[in-house]
């Protein structure tokens, strides 16, 4: 499990990967704590301290923007949004936003620019974030259950590769995210996978309800990742729903905030 290193007691808490990327790559993952925001998108006790970054799950936008510009202070640009609909679609990015510039329509994310923050929301799903060893080509996907099946992770390495990536020498980080032992899921679920592999049935742990499962998300994210060729992964092991804490969790509080995962290429 990769540690988590928090910045300040005044400052947002963060998860920063445990891989070996180039020293160009600049990357993170928020916590929910560090920031303005209240109740379900506050701390865990509903007090105010929240660093929610998510503005349409109900905050008070002013929370949310005093919370973003907090981001906005730990990043060399403004982030590169998604409007996130759990596809595969990816934008490719060449330079960094205007400001109030409305987000696209994608899961994932790249860019060869340097200083283009890269930006995925979650809170459960798995934020999943690459980098090239020899090229200087980053990449970041949004991972739920849905754009995994649909081939949002293959879709981000094929981008990558047509930006002189090769899945030999990508790098791959699977961020804070819902783990094996609370992501219960039906037979639709288990479906999406198996039916295009049969192994991937080894993910799936059988519930005493009948037609239930647990899913491993970040092992069958691993499995296509490897199936893509890219075998240089590392996972944060960090589980958002058993860390109340520390994440926000949709699967097991509803109503709540979301977090961020970030990378950027380094100005030389």
């Amino acid at each position: 499990m990769d540690p988590v290193h928090e910045i300040g007691r005044a400052g947002p808490g963060l998860v920063f990967p445990g891989w070996d990327a180039p020293d160009w790559v600049g990357a993170f993952s928020t916590t929910r704590a560090g920031g303005v925001s209240r109740g379900p998108w506050g701390m865990a006790d509903g007090g105010s301290g929240g660093f929610n970054i998510g503005d349409a799950c109900g905050d008070d936008p002013a929370a949310v923007a005093a919370n973003r510009a907090r981001l906005l202070g730990l990043l060399p640009s403004a982030p590169v949004w998604l409007r996130q609909v759990h596809g595969s679609d990816v934008l490719r990015v060449e330079r960094s936003p205007g400001e109030g510039s409305s987000p696209a329509i994608a899961d994932a994310a790249v860019t060869a620019s340097a200083g283009c923050a890269l930006a995925i929301q979650t809170a459960d799903c798995l934020p999943v974030l690459f980098a090239d060893s020899r090229r200087r080509v980053v990449g970041a996907a949004h991972a739920g259950w849905r754009g995994l099946a649909g081939g949002v992770l293959e879709a981000t390495i094929e981008a990558l590769c047509a930006m002189g990536a090769s899945p030999a020498t990508l790098q791959a980080w699977i961020g804070p995210g819902i783990g094996s032992g609370a992501f219960e899921v039906g037979m639709d679920v288990r479906h999406a996978f198996v039916d295009a592999d049969d192994a991937a049935a080894a993910h799936f742990s059988p519930r005493p309800e009948p037609g239930k499962w647990l899913a491993d998300l970040p092992a069958l994210a691993m499995r296509r990742l490897a199936a893509a060729g890219v075998t240089e992964v590392a996972s944060s092991g960090l589980c958002t729903f058993d860390d109340p804490q520390r994440f926000y969790s949709y699967r097991r509080d509803g109503r709540c905030g979301r977090m961020a995962s970030l990378i950027w290429i380094e100005s030389s």
